[in-house]
């Protein structure tokens, strides 16, 4: 077993099924790339899958023997009163001559001695009321379920809200309507749980992981993927356990009622070992075919996402057929993969079910020339047509379940794929009190996995009660500095402490509980503005909102608009500016109470007048906070208590805006008087 891998680039020649496969799981994802597992891995997945039941463990026992009773008791009752309508009122047999009936409808038939035929009509119209009410009617198909669901097609994407929301049962009536009711809930909970699971999971990555990982395929699996445990869930128990008790029952009954015709129960095991050989070929091309068809539509997902999210782009560079031309590839990728997975079903399905026909086709004749010959009569017809049913049913659902559960497997080794991957290392467990004195980084260096060396040799001290500015050009490794504090990144060289303790013994929680980063990137909620800038401290009152809001320069913003602090952000966040955004972000970072505030390029949507009332009031919260900034315009960084000048990832400068100015071939220096100039 191998890792699948990028093929090389194209060079005219065709690839092969296998390279295009290959091509699909490196464009989904940059995280999951071995998808090609053993039948081994496979039963891990679908046991793995299974022990979801110990979060419901009465509810699933409850649903199975709900379900286990919905069989049962059709097969125990329902073929007699056929027989005797057959036998003994259609045909005229009398009562007392009856024969073929297991030994429970014995008081039955005992009860219809001396009764005319139409007192037993009556009687048997009863019988049939009840059980219509009660547990369906078993009209056509010999069996009347109960179930519900939305219109869906043959994609994974349109059948999720059946599969999450969806229940059935085998009954109907009463009992039916009974059972689907719980497994309509048991299903909500289950497909909740494991969703729950897998989300936060994929937050608690790294952000180096994130990078590699597209959004589109982690909605895809949360979404589209999540729901295909059901079927693993329900049926890796029921369906062993189920078939083995039904097909015993209904081979008992056959022959307390039928004790001469053993071949008629027997001859249908031969239907279970048929089904494992024909499909137990297929298993590998059945996983392999789905996880391409899911690589497809996560593809699909992601092209969708990455277009609404740069839409502006996409317009002002006037790309929109290209982006349609780029959808519709990766849409027909799609449509292509899942026809291949539809098409492999059929001939499977068809291939076994012309063996499981034949069988049927031969114990049919056989029932027959027993008919003929007088062995059986007409009534023993209707019987047998029930009877073969829940005998076929049981063996073909054994020899069935393997292959069936291939397809789920796919989806859920992509669901535990992510659900494996190392979350941030909680390096250490140490408790992290309010923070007094500061950050100190000791000889700090950083190598990025792939190689690249981001940060060398750094000494930097930060004390609370003081601003500092990071500076530096483009690419000079500020932004890495900065998230080696929170431990975004972590340092590959050195010691970063504060308060005089290394934070790699401190635990996560602690330690980004005592900083607040507002990134570059604004990042905001469809919420209101309220609860936008309350995401970090929700038992803040309005007054402290309404005054950092006054601190980031937005609340007269805000109190322009109709719905003021309640504005909702999902509709109107087009129509506020990158600046006003921006303020919003800085506003939610300075009422959060952590002892380090850390502001990457906090101003640089921000009006100059809108920025000298920011800065100034900077210096308000850094008097019991560490307040870091990361700023290229000068007149952000010029009043900061302390300048670290950056460049190829090492401190070259260090000291005040007037001490750093004071050195004629300084490199600060020289990085002022550019801006000046420009």
């Amino acid at each position: 077993m191998s890792d699948t891998t990028t093929p090389p680039p194209s060079t005219g020649e065709k690839l092969t099924r296998r390279e295009r496969e290959a091509l699909l799981d490196a464009r989904s994802s940059g995280l999951d790339t071995r998808t090609d597992i053993t039948a081994a891995e496979s039963l891990e997945i679908i046991l793995r899958s299974t022990a979801y039941i110990r979060y419901f463990p009465w509810r699933y026992l409850t649903k199975f023997v709900l379900k286990l009773m919905s069989y049962v008791m059709p097969l125990a009752l329902v073929a007699f009163p056929v027989k005797i309508l057959v036998d003994h009122v259609v045909l005229g047999i009398p009562i007392e001559e009856a024969k073929g009936y297991p030994f429970y409808i014995d008081p039955l038939i005992a009860f219809f001695y001396g009764k005319s035929i139409l007192e037993m009509l009556m009687w048997l119209a009863i019988i049939g009321v009840t059980m219509v009410i009660t547990i369906g009617s078993y009209v056509t198909g010999f069996e009347d379920e109960t179930d519900a669901g939305l219109m869906q097609g043959h994609d994974y994407a349109t059948q999720v809200e059946n599969k999450m929301h969806g229940g059935h049962s085998t009954a109907g009536g009463i009992y039916g309507y009974i059972e689907f009711k719980l497994n309509t809930r048991l299903t909500q909970v289950l497909n909740h749980t494991l969703r729950a699971h897998l989300f936060s999971k994929i937050a608690a990555l790294s952000i180096t992981k994130l990078e590699d990982q597209r959004i589109g395929d982690s909605i895809y699996r949360v979404m589209y993927d999540t729901p295909q445990i059901n079927e693993i869930f329900y049926e890796m128990t029921h369906t062993p356990a189920m078939s083995t008790i039904l097909y015993i029952q209904a081979v008992f009954i056959m022959l307390d009622a039928y004790p001469h015709l053993p071949e008629i129960a027997y001859g249908t095991i031969l239907i279970f070992p048929i089904w494992v050989i024909v499909t137990i070929f297929f298993s590998r091309i059945v996983r392999r075919r789905g996880q391409a068809a899911r690589a497809a539509g996560s593809i699909t997902t992601a092209t969708i996402e990455e277009g609404m999210d740069n839409v502006l782009a996409v317009q002002s560079l006037g790309s929109n057929e290209g982006e349609k031309k780029r959808f519709s590839d990766d849409s027909k990728e799609s449509f292509f993969r899942h026809r291949a997975v539809t098409v492999l079903w059929i001939f499977i399905l068809n291939l076994g079910g012309i063996f499981s026909t034949l069988l049927g086709l031969a114990l049919t004749a056989y029932v027959a020339h027993n008919v003929i010959q007088g062995v059986m009569t007409p009534g023993d017809v209707a019987v047998m047509g029930v009877f073969f049913g829940y005998l076929r049913g049981p063996a073909f659902a054994l020899g069935y379940l393997w292959i069936r559960f291939q397809d789920n497997v796919v989806a859920m080794r992509r669901v535990f794929a992510m659900m494996d991957l190392p979350a941030e290392h909680e390096l250490g467990s140490m408790r992290l009190l309010d923070v007094e004195r500061g950050v100190k980084m000791e000889g700090v260096g950083l190598t990025y996995p792939d190689g690249r060396r981001a940060l060398n040799g750094v000494n930097l001290e930060a004390n609370v009660g003081k601003i500092v500015a990071i500076v530096g050009p483009t690419g000079s490794g500020k932004t890495s500095l900065a998230y080696l504090i929170p431990r975004y990144h972590v340092a590959t060289e050195g010691t970063i402490t504060i308060d005089d303790t290394d934070i790699n013994n401190l635990s996560l929680e602690s330690l980004r509980s005592q900083i607040t980063y507002v990134f570059q990137e604004t990042q905001l909620f469809s919420s209101s503005i309220l609860d936008n800038i309350r995401y970090g401290n929700e038992e803040a009152t309005m007054e402290e909102v309404e005054h950092v809001a006054r601190v980031a320069g937005i609340h007269d913003f805000i109190t322009t608009l109709p719905d003021g602090y309640d504005t909702k952000l999902g509709t109107t966040t087009a129509k506020i500016s990158v600046g006003q955004k921006q303020r919003i972000s800085i506003a939610r970072g300075l009422l959060r109470p952590s002892k380090i505030l850390i502001l990457d390029e906090p101003t640089s949507a921000l009006d100059p007048e809108t920025e000298e009332y920011l800065v100034q009031s900077l210096h308000e919260a850094a008097k019991n906070r560490l307040v870091i900034i990361i700023a290229h315009r000068l007149s952000t960084i010029a009043n900061a208590d302390h300048i670290v000048f950056l460049d190829e990832g090492q401190i070259r400068e260090q000291g005040t805006h007037e001490e750093l100015m004071a050195r004629p071939d300084g490199q600060y220096r020289n990085f002022v008087d550019l801006q000046m100039q420009a």
